[in-house]
């Protein structure tokens, strides 16, 4: 039988209840005290049991990080960076998959069940009424790449979707280019709405320029192949932001595999810069979203929130940059 926090405290020469305070995160005990139990425990091969202390406590621990889109490869990376982070503040994260859920009471009623303490939802396309169905049902919640609004119901963490798009189509005009197209994912999405009309509304003063539009049925690299591979069939634009880098990477194998060069043929900006993007064979502009910045800010916020789930939502931005590769042209 594995060792017990009884067996630790008859080590030790203590209370069982002095042992339990050496193992509570904030709990009150001497510097002498921890080192005579955690000498013990050492001895012992002794861990404290999570199930047992959340019975104790009244705390799982359990951080439920939610998204919808697994067929992005750059989900791979926020899931990477999410759980360590929670790891190392001694929270566990709890992965639960949303594809195709459209109810929130759905996933709020499954969570409860696991009775998490609190939840990250990790996702540009679920709108703000998802994560706000948490907060309604009094668990703490962050919108992680969520939509920004300058009075949040809920705490969002992640960038300006709207200014996105305008850097995007000012980069294509920086470029020369008289004949430019948004190709965006899903219409329903909330980051492609947004990346849609800063895009359309920075071009709107430039009556020299054609401007056209389409959206693909997911972000991912077959619905931005597919997509790219309908507009070739017809009469393509000489450049294209792609509103993701897996569509924009998607695109790219559409314009090669015909026979086209990129950019000399057809122009590519993405956004995001998923570590894909700078493989050699891919060398996607793109407009990079600070990943690690948005993630380690969104657990700051759920950690706090633990201890004042009364927290007031504020919204948290941060700035993206165009990273120049080779899939536009030089400017002008």
């Amino acid at each position: 039988m594995p060792p017990t926090l009884k067996d630790v405290a008859e080590r030790a020469g203590v209370s069982r209840a002095a042992v339990s305070r050496t193992f509570t995160h904030g709990a009150s005990v001497s510097v002498k005290m921890r080192k005579k139990v955690e000498k013990a425990a050492a001895e012992l091969g002794y861990s404290p049991n999570a199930l047992a202390s959340s019975l104790t406590t009244g705390r799982t621990k359990l951080i439920g990080l939610v998204s919808n889109n697994f067929h992005n490869p750059i989900f791979l990376e926020v899931f990477d960076l999410f759980t360590r982070g929670l790891q190392d503040r001694g929270l566990r994260p709890l992965l639960v998959n949303l594809s195709d859920e459209t109810d929130p009471a759905n996933s709020v009623r499954m969570l409860r069940q696991y009775s998490v303490d609190g939840v990250v939802v990790a996702s540009s396309t679920l709108p703000p009424g998802f994560a706000k169905a948490f907060r309604d049902a009094g668990v703490p919640v962050v919108h992680s790449f969520g939509r920004y609004a300058s009075s949040p119901q809920v705490h969002v963490v992640g960038i300006d979707n709207v200014e996105c798009g305008r850097m995007a189509a000012r980069e294509l005009i920086r470029r020369g280019y008289t004949d430019v197209a948004f190709l965006g994912g899903p219409q329903s999405a909330t980051s492609t709405q947004d990346r849609f009309q800063g895009f359309m509304d920075e071009l709107a003063p430039q009556a020299q320029i054609r401007v056209r539009h389409t959206f693909a049925d997911a972000y991912s690299f077959n619905a931005g192949r597919k997509e790219m591979l309908a507009r070739l069939k017809e009469d393509p634009a000489q450049a294209y932001f792609c509103g993701d880098d897996v569509l924009s990477i998607g695109a790219l194998s559409a314009v090669t595999d015909s026979g086209l060069k990129v950019p000399g043929d057809i122009g590519l900006i993405g956004l995001n810069d998923m570590e894909m993007a700078g493989w050699e064979n891919i060398n996607l502009t793109t407009i990079r979203q600070p990943i690690r910045q948005i993630i380690h800010s969104s657990i700051e916020l759920i950690a706090s929130m633990l201890e004042n789930p009364d927290r007031y939502p504020e919204a948290r931005l941060f700035p993206c940059q165009v990273v120049e590769r080779g899939t536009l042209r030089p400017a002008i």
